[in-house]
C-alpha cells in the first residue's frame, strides 16, 4: 500500500498563516514578511548558505513577532479563527485516510496544524511542523531598541525583487547584493547574539531538507519504500521533498505551484479547488504510478500532466500556474516563494 504525503498550505488550506499573523501583529508586517521571506528565498536558492533552508522565513520573523506583543494564545487563536480550507480538501483528506496511510509535512507553526486537525479530524500524529513556543523568550527594553532598528532599516529598504534567472549572487545587481549583504549581518551577527536570538539558534522551522527527512521518515516507519510513496506541494520549502520522491521514482506532484516547485516535480495540477488532487491521488492508489502517465485532464477548473522539459513549454507552465496560484490564494500569499 502506497503513502501520500501533503504540504498544507496550498494543497489543503488557502492561508499562509505565518504571513498572516504577521500582518496581523506587527506594523506593515505583510512588507516585512515579504522583505524577509524574499531574503530566505535568496539564502536557501541563490547564495545557498551553509545550514540554511528554504522556510527559514518561520524563524527569522519570530524575534519580531515577540517584539510586537505576540503570544502562543494569540497565535493559537488567531490560527483557530483565520483557518480557510481549500475547497473539498476536507472531504478529500478524509476519504484518503479511508483507504491509505496519509501525513502532513508543513512548514507552517505547530498551532495552525492543530487548528486544521481539529478541522477536518485528521490525526496530529500523522503531521510534521514547526514547532514554537513565542512565551519562552523575554525581550528587555535595551533590546526592544535595537530589535526596533533592525525592523526599521529592513522596512526602509527597496522592495526585494530576485530575478528568476538568478542562479549565484553574481547574478543580482551590486545595488540588490548590498541590502541583502546587510540583512545577512543584521540577521546573523545583530539578532543571532541577542536573548530572542535563541528563536534563530533554537527553532528549526520543517522545510527544505526537514521536509524530505520527514518523507524518509514516514517511509521508514511504514515499510513502505518512497518508490510507493506521493508528495504534493506548491513552493520553494517543498523542492527537496518533490526531488526525493522524484529521484526515487514515486510521485511529486506541483499543484498551482511556483517556478521553485516546477522545476522539482515530475507532474502537475492546477485547480480551483482540491478535486483535481483528489483524482490523481485515487488514481495514483488504484492504478498505480503508470496510471498517471495515463491520466488527463484539461478542463476550465482544473488540469494535470507531466511538467514539460523543454524550457519555453515549461516556462508557459510556470505562468500559468503562478497565475493560478495567485487567483486561488491571493496576490500577495500567491507572490510569496
Amino acid at each position: 500500500m502506497p503513502f501520500l504525503a501533503f504540504d498544507c498550505e496550498g494543497p489543503i488550506t488557502l492561508n499562509d498563516n505565518a504571513f498572516e499573523f504577521a500582518s496581523a501583529i506587527i506594523p506593515q508586517g505583510g512588507k516585512f514578511f515579504k522583505q524577509v521571506s524574499r531574503f530566505d528565498d535568496y539564502l536557501a536558492d541563490i547564495k545557498k548558505r551553509e545550514n540554511y533552508k528554504a522556510g527559514d522565513t518561520l524563524k527569522l520573523i519570530l524575534p519580531f513577532l515577540k517584539l510586537f506583543g505576540a503570544t502562543n494564545k494569540a497565535l493559537e487563536e488567531f490560527s483557530e479563527r483565520t483557518l480557510i480550507l481549500l475547497p473539498k480538501m476536507d472531504e478529500i483528506l478524509r476519504s484518503l485516510l479511508k483507504i491509505a496511510p496519509v501525513y502532513i509535512i508543513s512548514t507552517s507553526y505547530k498551532p495552525y496544524l492543530v487548528a486544521l486537525c481539529k478541522k477536518v479530524g485528521f490525526p496530529m500524529e500523522n503531521v510534521f511542523c514547526t514547532e514554537v513556543d513565542l512565551d519562552r523568550v523575554k525581550i528587555s527594553q535595551a533590546e526592544a531598541k535595537i530589535l526596533t532598528e533592525i525592523y526599521e532599516r529592513i522596512l526602509s529598504f527597496p522592495d526585494i525583487e530576485l530575478p528568476p534567472t538568478a542562479k549565484a549572487p553574481q547574478d543580482l545587481p551590486q545595488s540588490l547584493r548590498d541590502i541583502l549583504d546587510e540583512m545577512e549581518y543584521l540577521f546573523f551577527e545583530k539578532v543571532w547574539n541577542l536573548d530572542s536570538g535563541e528563536f534563530l539558534r533554537e527553532v528549526n522551522p520543517i522545510g527544505g531538507r526537514e521536509k524530505a527527512k520527514a518523507c524518509e521518515e514516514v517511509s521508514k516507519g511504514l515499510s513502505i519504500p518512497l518508490s510507493e510513496g506521493f508528495y504534493c506541494g506548491d513552493s520553494i520549502t517543498d523542492t527537496e521533498a518533490l526531488s526525493l520522491l522524484r529521484e526515487a521514482k514515486g510521485v511529486s506532484l506541483s499543484f498551482n505551484g511556483n517556478r521553485y516547485a516546477l522545476r522539482s516535480a515530475e507532474f502537475y495540477a492546477l485547480g480551483y479547488d482540491g478535486e483535481v488532487v483528489g483524482e490523481v491521488a485515487l488514481s495514483f492508489l488504484t492504478e498505480g504510478k503508470d496510471g498517471l502517465y495515463k491520466l488527463k485532464v484539461k478542463e476550465d477548473k482544473k488540469e494535470f500532466g507531466l511538467i514539460p522539459s523543454e524550457e519555453k513549454p515549461l516556462s508557459d507552465l510556470i505562468s500559468r500556474s503562478e497565475e493560478t496560484r495567485k487567483r486561488v490564494r491571493g496576490i500577495l500569499i500567491g507572490e510569496l516563494g
